[in-house]
């Protein structure tokens, strides 16, 4: 189907959540599932104006019952897309890679070959004989991601990634004490593209889609230039701050200006980020209280309201197919910054 108006071929507001536990960041050992209750009131906000969320499911939150009734109603409305993702040490099988791993949370990328693949195996399993669907759309735990993870998803027939964030290393957060930091994304693509599955920082001919997440300097070229010259005399490594289309609490006004620089240089999707446990009164460190959760909801209705005209909404898998079925047609290399996508049902 082609667009049939000027209107449905507007960029895409993609919502990305992270579907988790309760308080990940405080490292539990029980992990709970009470912020799968709090879910239903942001999907109804997120439906009144027509945008549709993928929901990255990891393994504590395919087996909560009061999720699986939240998302199979979703799924059966088709006003949500549900995804994988994995966080490692808790999820199945399961076998120790450090002293305490509720304590230092390993990556998967950290864990022999052999294992990152049976983990993989088993969430997606699980999850698609939970929720009768194929699993297509992921986002790595804690970030994590590197080729061999790539490559085990497009066997298992994934079409969209998410994981990358660029501008951001994660080298200086640890998961196995012994092992390297983080996943280093400073030097990626901040478009869509096809993975190498050799090299997942350019663009290659597998059939898997990185969205890499929505994320802009927060100073110029010039000022970032003087701020780590200045870190350079003063002897100290930091990297440069961004900005992300992530609510904190105070930060509208920038979410605000991401949406205005996809626009103004006419990006073909936004993507949106925040956990599942962050709709919840003391579910993370960045929304404690009932007055802070309050904040969060008036800052995302004014959010939602600034996309109305400008963005139309879609789910990780729906964006990739047609991203795909563009790229098969004009026979490119795999990069369309050009690209826009049309709504469906138009």
């Amino acid at each position: 189907m082609k667009p049939s108006n000027a209107q449905s071929t507007l960029p895409a507001f993609l919502i990305t959540i992270d579907t988790e536990g309760d308080n990940i960041w405080a490292s539990p050992r029980q992990i709970e599932t009470q912020n799968a209750k709090f879910l239903p009131r942001f999907q109804e906000l997120c439906e009144l104006y027509g945008l549709k969320p993928t929901y990255l499911t990891n393994y504590e939150m395919a087996v909560s019952d009061s999720y699986i009734e939240f998302a199979s109603d979703c799924l059966h409305r088709k006003t949500a897309e549900i995804g994988m993702h994995l966080h490692a040490w808790n999820s199945p099988p399961e076998k120790a890679l450090t002293e305490d791993d509720y304590r230092f949370l390993p990556y998967l990328i950290e864990y022999p070959k052999e294992l990152v693949e049976q983990k993989i195996d088993y969430l997606t399993k699980l999850l698609e004989d939970t929720f009768n669907t194929k699993m297509t759309s992921h986002r790595a735990g804690r970030w994590a991601f590197d080729e061999h993870y790539a490559q085990t998803l497009a066997k298992h027939g994934y079409k969209v990634d998410c994981s990358v964030t660029p501008g951001v290393s994660w080298r200086k957060n640890m998961g196995d004490p012994k092992q390297q930091g983080g996943t280093d994304y400073r030097d990626f693509p901040d478009h869509p593209y096809f993975l190498d599955l050799n090299n997942i920082g350019q663009a290659g001919n597998s059939n898997l889609l990185e969205l890499p997440v929505s994320i802009l300097p927060k100073y110029s070229p010039f000022i970032s230039r003087c701020r780590k010259a200045v870190n350079q005399l003063k002897g100290r490594q930091k990297d440069d701050a961004t900005i992300w289309l992530r609510p904190n609490g105070k930060n509208l006004k920038q979410m605000k200006k991401v949406l205005d620089e996809a626009i103004r240089k006419n990006r073909p999707y936004v993507e949106f980020i925040l956990h599942s446990s962050e709709f919840m009164p003391g579910g993370s460190p960045t929304f404690k209280t009932n007055e802070s959760i309050e904040a969060l909801y008036r800052d995302l209705t004014q959010l939602f309201e600034y996309t109305r005209r400008h963005f139309i909404g879609l789910t990780l898998t729906e964006f990739a197919e047609q991203f795909h079925r563009q790229v098969k047609q004009d026979d490119t290399d795999g990069e369309l910054a050009s690209f826009h996508p049309y709504n469906a049902q138009t």
